[in-house]
């Protein structure tokens, strides 16, 4: 058995079982780059306030390197008895240079150490997930001009509502994913704060220098209380929701597709290479790749749930439940990335099926609001003339037609109102065509929302 590092006050030695209970190396090893990216910046305060000198300082941070390359190539020794990826690299350290590696865990705990990791880690994990959320919104967008000439019809509860330009549709994932976006930047402000020398909860009575490696590190602010360093995992807890509803907003993607690509709607067809078969039916073509995008879902939201019951019993300071933190951390976080990286590939190669939409469009009565909007311009009261067009769209259901297919004298017969120009409203691609507010499924509005998110996108 190694040395413990907290061994000096104990008797015997750890029992095998209890170091097979308490280890986190299995789990907590992806930590080591920023482990030693944060050990490295501590060094060079220790050796700017002089508690080490620059020689021993110089050899800390060449022999960390190396042991980070060491590691990055898979010829590192992971042992349970040396607990987690902070013991290791200072265990290893110790072995190569002997009392000079000693100094380095000088004015530290684990306890701000291993926060100083998680931040560093979850800052990088946002970067990712914001650039591979920015890959699909760019999917999106790229869409709209191969799509551009072709309605889908909108629903609400299931049901065929009003007609909308397709691009609408891909804008409206484009403002989720942003908003997805703004979450995960609002969520860096507080991740972005470094806790690098609040020690095991008091801080030190050593002179060391915190603003100087919040700078090594890149971050923006410093926390001020040491007994909180100890404590927060806010900033997991958050990073957690944000993957949540990203992951909820992939779900519904998923969702909608899912429906689109069955016989019964047939609005799009997705390539071979995100679709499996059955192995009874030779005929089938499953979206399976959309199922476990829906399905996975299902993990970050239990992330959070397993973060917040975690926290939620623990006095002040730090408490060893929290090592379990990391647990919510990695698999919301590998989730919602494996997620994403599939998705935009999907968006960008799947195709609608423009004749079956077209062949579809005038399904439902999409133009019964249209219609009724067009009534209120003629002075009708917006609720007569709901009821108005509600007793027309029965007459059509009565005859299994449409309403472009009534006659100017039976559309007159209830609404005098009504011109020969009703027919420019009448048919779903009209009444597309007349949605004119900012924000809207029509032609213009839709072209704007493209403007937009090409200047945004920077495409």
């Amino acid at each position: 058995m190694a040395a413990k590092a907290w061994g000096g006050r104990f008797q015997q030695q750890t029992d095998a079982r209890v170091e097979a209970f308490t280890e986190s190396i299995s789990f907590d090893s992806r930590l080591a780059a920023v482990d030693i990216k944060g050990s490295q910046a501590h060094a060079q305060m220790l050796a700017k306030v002089g508690l080490i000198s620059d020689e021993e300082c110089q050899q800390i941070l060449e022999v960390l390197t190396q042991i980070g390359v060491e590691i990055e190539q898979g010829q590192f020794e992971f042992r349970f008895d040396l607990e987690d990826i902070h013991m290791h690299i200072e265990s290893a350290l110790i072995e190569r240079v002997g009392d000079i590696g000693r100094k380095l865990h000088t004015a530290r705990s684990r306890n701000d150490q291993v926060s100083t990791d998680l931040k560093l880690y979850t800052r990088e994990a946002i970067h990712r997930i914001d650039s591979l959320l920015k890959d699909l919104q760019v999917a999106f967008v790229e869409r709209f001009e191969r799509d551009q000439d072709l309605v889908l019809p909108g629903f609400t509860h299931l049901q065929r509502a009003q007609p909308v330009k397709a691009a609408h549709y891909w804008f409206a994932y484009c403002e989720k994913f942003d908003r997805d976006r703004q979450r995960l930047q609002d969520c860096l402000k507080r991740v972005n704060v470094s806790p690098l020398g609040g020690a095991a909860l008091a801080g030190t009575s050593l002179p060391i220098d915190r603003q100087y490696t919040a700078q090594l590190l890149e971050f923006t602010d410093v926390a001020r209380n040491s007994l909180d360093i100890s404590s927060d995992r806010d900033y997991l807890a958050e990073f957690c929701f944000c993957m949540a509803l990203v992951a909820t907003h992939l779900s519904n993607w998923a969702e909608e597709w899912i429906a689109w690509f069955s016989t019964e709607f047939g609005f799009i067809k997705l390539p071979d290479a995100f679709t499996t078969g059955s192995s009874i039916m030779p005929q089938k073509r499953n979206p399976d790749v959309l199922e476990l995008i829906r399905g996975k879902s299902a993990r970050p939201i239990a992330d959070v749930q397993q973060i917040l019951v975690l926290l939620k019993g623990l006095p002040m300071a730090y408490n060893r439940d929290m090592q379990e933190d990391k647990l919510a951390l990695f698999d919301s976080y590998d989730t919602v990335a494996a997620c994403l990286e599939l998705a935009a590939a999907m968006v960008e190669g799947a195709e609608l099926q423009q004749e079956t939409i077209t062949a579809k469009l005038e399904d439902g009565f999409l133009d019964a609001t249209a219609l009724m909007e067009y009534l209120i311009k003629k002075g009708t009261p917006m609720r007569t003339g709901h009821g108005i067009v509600g007793k027309l769209v029965a007459l059509c259901e009565s005859r299994q037609s449409r309403l472009v297919d009534l006659s100017l004298e039976e559309l007159q017969q209830a609404c005098p109102q009504i011109e020969d120009d009703i027919y420019q409203i009448l048919g779903a691609r009209n009444a597309m065509a007349a949605l004119c507010s900012f924000g809207s499924g029509g032609e213009e509005p839709v072209n704007e929302q493209w403007q937009y998110w090409k200047e945004k996108l920077g495409i």
